[in-house]
């Protein structure tokens, strides 16, 4: 039982190692050109009620490739992503803050 105990927590180790190894590489990557978030002219929208049509539009027009709606008093990743744009609000629904990352 020891022996499958240590064989578990050797094969979990080895995992784990790969995985921030794997990770660690990713993030070291360089960017894409084509591939960045604007979100500098989507400021117009902060004040505005959020909706899906907000939400679709500003990602098209932001060259982002996914949306991330943040409501308030949420917890987030604080991971950045090049091709997200975050869409914070309120508790009515009005967009305070529109940004990349």
């Amino acid at each position: 039982m020891k022996k499958t105990r240590l064989m578990f927590a050797a094969i979990s180790c080895s995992a784990i190692m790969a995985c921030s190894t794997m990770e660690a590489q990713v993030a070291e990557r360089p960017l894409p050109s084509g591939e960045s978030c604007q979100s500098a002219s989507l400021e117009q929208l902060v004040g505005i009620r959020a909706n899906a049509e907000i939400g679709a539009n500003a990602l098209i027009q932001s060259g982002a490739e996914t949306l991330r709606w943040i409501p308030p008093r949420s917890a987030v990743t604080m991971d950045y992503r090049h091709d997200r744009l975050n869409i914070e609000y309120d508790d009515d629904l009005v967009i305070t803050r529109i940004h990349c990352g």
